[in-house]
Parts: structure tokens; C-alpha cells; sequence
């Protein structure tokens, strides 16, 4: 029977992160201090400084989440006004996606492209995730848009494989459905890496790295030796 495999989109193959931060840019200015503004110190009566004290520490903080959630806000916005936005974004790996349809097309892969994007002007998110994937070397793909459990969707799809960028959505797959989970995290991220591998979520440090796992664990199908080397390789439990 042919593997059935789920990929995310934003994260997995397309550069969403990249396009919000040009947003926020552009409407807010500069997100170079990611970690919010520096820590405010005050000047003693002796001159020297010190930390604010908890109350005003607490005012500081919750004045730098407002200013988060209305940064936030207003990309959020203006991507749902943009016409055809899904459209518009750069792939995290240019050949990624034509590698998966060539794969799929040499191993007789049933592929889904799941996402939960939400609404922008234009087409449907459906279509406008069609029309990337098309551009980008995937003829008829097949895209799924959720608003529910990804795990649910994972289950329903009868999916043996799933690749994501969010760990929460590989618990919920592991959970929900049979279906073995490749997370996509860097490697410098080893705390996320060694808590994958405790719950028994398979690791790749990008999408390049998690096509080579699915293409080995395809050719262990028939080979049990070979797929325990593969899972033992990738992290999945036995």
C-alpha cells in the first residue's frame, strides 16, 4: 500500500516567519530587539542604579506585552488584507517541494499539504496553498485547510507520516493517530531536540533532512532490520 504522508506548510516549506517580520517592519519599524525593550533601571538617591522594584518591574512588563499584542495586531491585519498574501511568500528551501512531488511520483506516496492559515482578501486559502505549491513544481496537489485538531485530521487521513515545525501538533498526531511524526527543529535547539526524542517524535534540522528520513523509512518497509535503524536513527520509539 502506498505510504500516505502530511506536510505542514508555514515552517515546514514556506517562510512565513520571514514575511511577518517584513510586515512588522515595515508598520511598526525596526524588530531587530526581539527580546522587547532593554530593562528599565533606576537611579538611587546615592546615584548609583539598580532593577525597578517587582510593582513597577510588573507595570514594565505588562506594558511591553500591550505593545507586543498591538504589534501583532496590526501585521495580523494588514496580512489578511493583502490580496493573495499565501501566495506571495518565499520557500524555506527552493527545491524542496519539487523533490516531494518527485518523490511521491518514484515511491507512490499519497501526499496531503495540511494548514491552518487563516483568512486574507483574495482567493481561498486553499487555493492560494495550491497555487504556491503548483509555482513551486507540485502539479495537483492536494491541500487541506483545518480548524481543528491536527492529530483528528492525521487520523482521519489514515496518514503514516506527518512533518510539522510545532511540537504541540506532533503530540497531538502521536496522540490522535497512528501516524509517526518528523518535528523540524534547528539543531542549535537542543532542549526542544531532547524532549522530541523522549515522546518519541522523530527529528530533522530541515525540510532536506526529513525527506532523506521518509525516503529511507519508504525503502525499509519490506526490511525490519533496516526501518529499526532508520526509527533508531530518527528518534521514533520501536
Amino acid at each position: 500500500m502506498p505510504l500516505r504522508i502530511g506536510f505542514d506548510m508555514d515552517g515546514v516549506l514556506a517562510d512565513f516567519a520571514a514575511a511577518f517580520r517584513e510586515h512588522e517592519s515595515r508598520l511598526c519599524g525596526s524588530t531587530a530587539n526581539d527580546g522587547g525593550p532593554p530593562k528599565v533601571r533606576e537611579r538611587r538617591r546615592d546615584g548609583s542604579e539598580g532593577e525597578l522594584d517587582p510593582e513597577e518591574e510588573e507595570a514594565r512588563q505588562a506594558r511591553v506585552q500591550a505593545e507586543s499584542r498591538r504589534r501583532e495586531d496590526a501585521v495580523w491585519k494588514a496580512i489578511e488584507g493583502t490580496s493573495d498574501f499565501w501566495t506571495t511568500l518565499r520557500p524555506l528551501d527552493a527545491g524542496a517541494v519539487r523533490r516531494i512531488h518527485e518523490l511521491m511520483l518514484r515511491h507512490r506516496w499519497e501526499v496531503f499539504f495540511i494548514t491552518q492559515r487563516p483568512f486574507t482578501e483574495g482567493e481561498t486559502v486553499q487555493r492560494q496553498t495550491q497555487r504556491w505549491l503548483v509555482a513551486q513544481g507540485f502539479d495537483l496537489p492536494t491541500v487541506i485547510v483545518l480548524k481543528g485538531s491536527r492529530g483528528q485530521a492525521a487520523a482521519a487521513l489514515g496518514l503514516d507520516y506527518h512533518v510539522d515545525d510545532r511540537p504541540q501538533n506532533c503530540v497531538d498526531v502521536g496522540a490522535d493517530s497512528d501516524a509517526k511524526t518528523i518535528l523540524i527543529v534547528p539543531q542549535s535547539r537542543s532542549t526542544a531536540i531532547a524532549s522530541a526524542r523522549k515522546l518519541g517524535i522523530g527529528v530533522a534540522h530541515s525540510i532536506g533532512e526529513a525527506l532523506d528520513i521518509l525516503d529511507q523509512a519508504t525503502l525499509a518497509q519490506t526490511n525490519p532490520s533496516l526501518f529499526q535503524r532508520v526509527a533508531k536513527m530518527v528518534g521514533w520509539k520501536q
